[in-house]
């Protein structure tokens, strides 16, 4: 067996990738992980006949036996990958919501009939793991689907379809697209927050209306209406939830802290919320966990979550 390995981002840049489901579906996951191995099945096939390497005599045994071509053709197809590649070749595989990797001895073993594992494994260089290089957790769900997608691929062993995307993946990098889409959505939030800061104060309220809006709260008072102490009430039907809202185009922390002693002598309100793009100086909370600040940041990312950008290019421009 050859020594075990490290792994860098360079690295991996220079290997290629195959998907392998261990055992029908799955059963052998937890198996080969807590041993460090790979299994694969087909036991009907002899391990003389697989060292072989040779397509067509394996082809040709599984339609022997009731396979049909196409099927005979691609399960030859996997019992050649699995003796052939070599430690230039990353492993993957799906198993309790996780994606989990490893690099494989090129030594084929012989095991024999079990329902538990595959007729044959091998050993690894690299042990599976389910994090990046980086020690992040990958999980299934916050992977592509252009990738996770493979794990409902109904034979043993294929290739990975984007395998760059993959590779950032393992690396614990961005992926290109995904970077560029990120610095573009933090350059339209950046836009966002220059134009609020622009609005009227009508207009700014009424965004901040339909944000409450957006996040399923009605209106108890009108916006800006004859209540002297608060701009809105507005209440959270599902929930009950009531909150005591200013709003403010700019505001320093003597103004906040008068706006919290209003919110204290409201009664029936459990949440405030001050809603300012200026700040005077810097803003705090005091502690208070029901009181939360919307600052022009806050609100410029709200805006573009909500489709609001051409919104605020209209009302601002």
């Amino acid at each position: 067996m050859e020594t075990s390995i490290r792994l860098t981002a360079e690295q991996l840049g220079e290997m290629q990738f195959r998907y392998i489901k261990l055992g029908p579906n799955g059963r052998w996951s937890s198996r080969a992980i807590e041993e460090q191995v790979l299994f694969l099945g087909h036991k009907e096939v002899p391990h003389d006949l697989a060292l072989g390497r040779d397509k067509q005599q394996i082809a040709t045994l599984l339609q022997g036996i009731g396979r049909s071509a196409g099927k005979a053709n691609d399960f030859a197809r996997e019992i050649v990958d699995f003796y052939t590649l070599g430690a230039d070749t990353v492993w993957i595989t799906f198993h309790n919501g996780r994606l989990w990797w490893a690099i494989a001895d090129s030594e084929v073993i012989w095991v024999g009939e079990d329902e538990e594992r595959g007729a044959r494994k091998r050993r690894l260089l690299f042990p599976w793991r389910d994090t990046d290089l980086k020690g992040e957790v990958l999980i299934q769900q916050q992977l592509s689907s252009l990738l996770t997608k493979v794990s409902a691929y109904r034979q043993t062993i294929c290739k990975i379809a984007n395998p760059d995307y993959l590779r950032c993946k393992l690396a614990g990098s961005d992926d290109p697209d995904t970077m560029r889409a990120e610095q573009a959505l933090q350059a339209l939030t950046d836009a966002a927050a220059t134009l609020i800061a622009k609005l009227h104060e009508d207009d700014f309220e009424t965004l901040v209306g339909i944000l409450l809006e957006r996040q399923g709260y009605h209106r108890v008072s009108r916006l800006g209406g004859t209540q002297k102490d608060v701009d809105m009430i507005v209440e959270q039907p599902f929930t009950g939830e009531t909150l005591f809202v200013q709003v403010k185009s700019s505001t320093n922390q003597a103004g906040f802290d008068d706006y919290i002693s209003r919110f204290d002598a409201t009664p029936g309100t459990s949440r405030m919320i001050l809603a300012v793009h200026t700040a005077n100086g810097k803003l705090t909370t005091a502690n208070r966990p029901d009181v939360t600040l919307w600052d022009r940041t806050t609100l410029a990312k709200a805006a573009v979550n909500a489709g609001l950008a051409q919104w605020l290019i209209a009302r601002a421009g």
